[in-house]
């Protein structure tokens, strides 16, 4: 191209430049390249319609719920309102249930209902074998059971419990019940308080005032006191972890003390700490409701109690080795 018709180039060039820059303006480059305008900002939330919930409270129509950030920008500054904040004065008045002018009286009655029954309400039972055991002390064949259930709802109940052991070759040792209304006192433990009656060795009854939960840590914990008929208080304090092994093969450290505020000559019982018990079973859990185990115990009398057991004839202290099953339904 000569120069001369480059010269002549020259105007037309400058004539069509504002016409380009202008279809520039209107295009949108792809997504991802220099140049490409950010997405519209989407519509702020549509504004709700309280009047039906204002009018139940009793109080004036609320202002219509709006996005704060839509129209500007919240400066990085600002921070959120108060976690503490009082809130306001309509929230303590009104009728006790608004949702009824909203949905209706009858549909939010058979909902509360509904609710009741199915938080807090529902009657639940169960009877849970805890130990039934064989047990071999000192050449001598023993048995003992442990069992306990449950009639009632989340927060009362009426409890039941037995427990005692016994010679396979001679007469029943020890054996009670106790008959215990239970009254939750958190989310993890119970206040129960009732009667207990012993069978063997002696007929005597007992008032009956203790606690019945799960520790932290999750141990199971059940401790009593006991009045007898005649004056006597006693206490036992009882206590098992479940140590998960396996889904089915369980670990269970289990410790038992028992204390007396006196000495009690009929049934061999010392002042102070007059028992303790030790041991580990290691259960097989068959079926949820069935599990077998096999464990070993050691077993002390101490103190005055010791001594009631020597001249007894009997040894104040041993290791008892044990099979048994737990079960429950």
């Amino acid at each position: 191209m000569t120069k001369t018709a480059m010269i002549a180039l020259i105007p037309l060039l400058l004539a069509a430049a504002p016409a380009m820059a202008q279809h520039q303006h209107h295009e949108t480059p792809p997504a991802g390249q220099p140049g490409a305008s950010a997405p519209s900002p989407a519509p702020p939330p549509p504004a709700y319609d309280m009047s039906a919930i204002a009018k139940a409270l009793g109080s004036k129509q609320p202002a219509p719920v709006q996005d704060p950030h839509a129209g500007h920008d919240m400066p990085a500054e600002e921070a959120p309102p108060s976690a503490q904040q009082a809130p306001p004065s309509q929230a303590s008045q009104g009728p006790r249930h608004a949702a009824d002018a909203i949905w209706g009286a009858d549909a939010m009655a058979a909902s509360r209902k509904t609710l009741k029954s199915e938080n807090g309400g529902m009657i639940t039972s169960v009877v849970i074998i805890d130990r039934l055991e064989a047990r071999t002390a000192n050449g001598e064949e023993k048995y003992l059971w442990d069992a306990q259930g449950w009639y009632g709802g989340d927060l009362d109940k009426l409890w039941l419990k037995s427990e005692g052991e016994g010679s396979f070759s001679g007469a029943m040792e020890s054996a009670e019940v106790q008959a215990l209304w239970s009254h939750a006192i958190g989310p993890f433990f119970d206040v129960q308080a009732g009667a207990r009656y012993d069978l063997e060795p002696t007929g005597r009854g007992y008032a009956v005032l203790g606690v019945q939960g799960l520790a932290p840590y999750m141990f199971e914990v059940d401790a009593a006191l006991f009045l007898s008929d005649r004056g006597d208080l006693t206490a036992r304090i009882e206590a098992e972890y479940d140590q998960k092994i396996t889904q089915r093969l369980i670990l269970q450290p289990r410790a038992e003390i028992e204390l007396s505020a006196q000495d009690v000559p009929e049934q061999g019982i010392g002042a102070g700490l007059s028992k303790a018990e030790v041991g580990l079973r290691l259960r097989y859990e068959i079926a949820r409701e069935f599990a077998p185990y096999l464990g070993v115990e050691y077993e002390a009398k101490t103190g005055k109690t010791a001594d009631f057991a020597r001249m007894d004839g009997e040894d104040p202290d041993g290791v008892v080795f044990l099979m048994g099953i737990k079960l429950w339904f």
